[in-house]
């Protein structure tokens, strides 16, 4: 028996804002699913969102092989194939939108959350940044897989404060880590055995912060057949609350589990900030990607700039790349 799922997915501006600044991916020949929620005026959110996005599926399609056969990129401690896969390619996304935050003043500050799915022999890979949050559908509620990195979330972690006490707090929508805000970011990961029948849920916090998982269990409970009727029900809600913030959602339903080569499951962990040695080669391959985006013309040019009076992304990088590795040689004494 081969493995085989259905997934569905959406994006919803909301009913008050003007713009959308989440993205999703849903990638189904690698069984790879994303949901990013950005940040930052100007639409700088929804470039942040869109490049997580693209920069990851590009390390699954692309330079997938390069990635697992890199030495200098290897994780602390062995992961299954898809899911270190998946640490490393969020790691690029974040160098990314890090670097693009810096070169370009009308992006500077730009940031978002990922949390990201990825199915393989047995188990599904569960990686995360923020506050956008993984699910599992059971009978008698929702489990959820992730833990939100935000300040409200500390809080109730420390137990100072109850839930509904956190949940009145000014700022408790304040996130304590997203890509793109620094140059490197820990990454929160798991990985859980799966069954035919389960259900994932991947959402933005303009779902979870204005409704429950008591809400979303019970506007989802009777649709276990009907996973794109999981996602309209759930955008539905969302607005249904007001709809004061862009919401993505994304469903998967495992239908056939492979009965071969089934993977290990791994507890929750946090994987650490990447090594000085692994961060310049994050940024070769950055630039990399940058340059094949400029001869293929699929830069995105933004501000209504046009390709022949935009100063060349790539040579900016290049000037950062030298400077980050000053920096890194003078801290370091190599």
């Amino acid at each position: 028996m081969s493995l085989r799922i259905s997934i569905a997915g959406k994006t919803d501006r909301g009913l008050v804002r003007s713009g959308n600044e989440d993205s999703f991916l849903i990638d189904t020949e690698n069984n790879l699913v994303l949901v990013c929620d950005g940040m930052g005026g100007h639409q700088a959110g929804e470039v942040a969102s869109r490049d997580a996005c693209d920069i990851v599926n590009y390390s699954f399609t692309q330079i997938a092989n390069a990635l697992k056969e890199d030495a200098v990129l290897s994780l602390p401690a062995a992961l299954p194939p898809l899911g270190d896969l998946l640490i490393k390619a969020i790691r690029l996304a974040n160098r990314s939108i890090y670097f693009r935050s810096r070169s370009r003043s009308h992006l500077s500050g730009m940031g978002t959350t990922i949390v990201g799915a990825v199915i393989e022999n047995g188990i599904i890979n569960i990686a995360h940044v923020g506050d956008s949050r993984a699910y599992r559908l059971s009978p008698a509620g929702l489990v959820p897989l992730t833990t939100d990195h935000s300040w409200v979330a500390e809080l109730k972690q420390s137990g100072q404060f109850s839930e509904a006490e956190a949940a009145m707090m000014v700022g408790k929508n304040v996130i304590t880590r997203a890509l793109g805000v620094n140059e490197k970011v820990e990454i929160d990961y798991r990985a859980d055995r799966i069954s035919p029948g389960e259900i994932f849920i991947l959402c933005t916090d303009g779902l979870s912060a204005y409704a429950d998982d008591a809400d979303i269990f019970a506007a989802i409970k009777d649709c276990r057949d009907d996973i794109n009727g999981i996602v309209e029900n759930l955008v539905r809600l969302a607005n249904d609350r007001g709809g004061q913030d862009n919401v993505t959602i994304a469903a998967i339903r495992v239908d056939e589990v492979a009965s071969e080569n089934i993977q290990p499951a791994v507890p929750p962990v946090t994987v650490g900030v990447e090594s000085d040695e692994a961060l310049l080669r994050e940024n070769e391959i950055i630039g990399s990607i940058i340059q094949q985006e400029e001869k293929t013309e699929q830069f995105r040019i933004e501000d209504g700039e046009t390709a022949d009076k935009k100063r060349p992304l790539v040579w900016i990088f290049a000037i950062f790349v030298v400077i980050a590795a000053i920096i890194i040689i003078i801290t370091t004494g190599k």
